[in-house]
């Protein structure tokens, strides 16, 4: 039997990041968003302003959206170090930005929707009430982007917080759809120009897709373990063969939180070394936080 423990050879698998920050100022915005789209509703339905209304119901999606940004910090950190997740819960942040961004998706699908019908089937609009509301959103909106912003920009580990700069677009596309809607509004009350309510409403949904494109563009290759770029790989493989006469024969790095790679690199040699040599070898590449190696010697 053994007669020491494996403490030495282990190390935590916990590649959280903490954003207790981030938490609490999406939570502030979850509560000024969600009182601003009761007001917008109903006063887009009482007003008959599509472009209003289309905020409105825009603003309810983002409620639903800082809602799992707020569940994904809180699951992240309670399930940080349990053993039944392989490499921890720092994909989680990932996996809410990744949901928010299909959430933008939608708001834009029904925004087009509902604009198409506002074109054939024109409602009468009062413009000074929905103005007004409108002009209330907007402000709501930039007081909701600087409480984010001031997370989103500062720090490298805020940056890659997948979850906070989903919930950081969610408020930027609310303030474009209530400026789109106060140019609509203004346009149809001094120039008659009422077909412009409907027709922002589908400028702000391509605006938005485009949005949510790039989220889900930047989310889903780390969900599927997409790897890291060729040029940081290529700079391992060639560190690790310019040793000895070692070869590598199979390579796959990959992230498992917001600013961790998993590695695992099986290499055959004609002189095998202990591991931590090998290890040794990469300890100048920080981005890698758990590496495997397996060394195979060479046997003519």
């Amino acid at each position: 039997m053994h007669s020491h423990t494996l403490k030495k050879w282990q190390h935590s698998h916990n590649f959280v990041t903490a954003h207790e920050h981030g938490e609490k100022r999406t939570l502030q915005v979850l509560i000024l968003t969600a009182l601003t789209m009761m007001v917008e509703i109903i006063a887009g339905s009482v007003f008959g302003s599509m472009a209003l209304l289309a905020d409105g119901w825009h603003m309810g999606t983002h409620v639903a959206a800082f809602m799992i940004a707020i569940f994904v910090y809180r699951y992240a950190r309670k399930h940080a170090n349990n053993p039944a997740y392989a490499f921890g819960t720092g994909k989680v942040s990932v996996l809410g930005g990744f949901a928010s961004a299909v959430a933008l998706a939608v708001v834009a699908l029904v925004m087009v929707v509902e604009s198409t019908q506002r074109i054939f089937d024109p409602q009468i609009i009062q413009f000074n009430e929905a103005i007004s509301v409108a002009v209330l959103g907007l402000l709501i909106n930039i007081a909701s982007a600087f409480i984010l912003r001031d997370n989103h920009h500062h720090g490298e580990h805020h940056h890659h917080d997948h979850n906070l700069k989903a919930a950081y677009f969610h408020v930027l596309a609310d303030a474009l759809t209530s400026v789109l809607a106060i140019i609509a509004l203004c346009a149809g009350k001094y120039y008659g120009w009422n077909w412009m309510d409907p027709i922002m409403g589908i400028v702000g949904a391509v605006i938005i897709t485009r949005w949510s494109y790039g989220l889900l563009k930047e989310t889903s290759p780390i969900l599927l373990d997409a790897s890291i770029e060729e040029k940081y790989k290529d700079a391992i493989k060639q560190i690790i063969e310019k040793d000895s006469d070692n070869l590598i024969a199979d390579f796959h790095i990959w992230k498992v939180g917001a600013n961790h790679y998993a590695a695992i690199i099986s290499l055959v040699t004609n002189f095998p070394k202990p591991l931590e040599h090998y290890k040794k070898l990469l300890q100048d590449f920080d981005k890698l936080s758990h590496i495997t190696i397996e060394v195979i010697q060479c046997i003519d």
